[in-house]
């Protein structure tokens, strides 16, 4: 699972999203294993980081159980990994990081 997750996070940096988190909740009472969170440039970028997630995931073999599309905050599904790709200002309000935490965070890249 840690290469999906590396493959995840370096194909959303090099699209310029920011702040990636990772999240290892594994050994956790959580509805999945793994939670990525990062944030995007504004309302397109969100969307156009889902197409390119798309683009790249899926041939590879991913399966996108779910999809949550929205310009603000878009989650992808991946079954035992979830993602979150939301704007500056809904990553702030919603604080998802400080909920994530407390249950267990594993690492951190900018």
């Amino acid at each position: 699972m840690q290469e999906r997750i590396d493959r995840i996070v370096d194909l959303l940096d090099r699209k310029k999203a920011e702040d990636i988190q990772v999240f290892d909740l594994h050994d956790k009472e959580y509805l999945t294993q793994a939670v990525i969170i990062a944030t995007t440039l504004g309302d397109k970028h969100t969307l156009a980081l889902l197409d390119y997630l798309k683009e790249e995931l899926k041939p590879a073999g991913e399966t996108f159980v779910a999809t949550e599309e929205g310009e603000q905050w878009t989650v992808v599904d991946l079954g035992d990994i979830m993602i979150h790709l939301m704007v500056p200002e809904y990553r702030a309000k919603y604080n998802l990081e400080e909920f994530l935490d407390s249950l267990g965070k594993k690492e951190s890249n900018d």
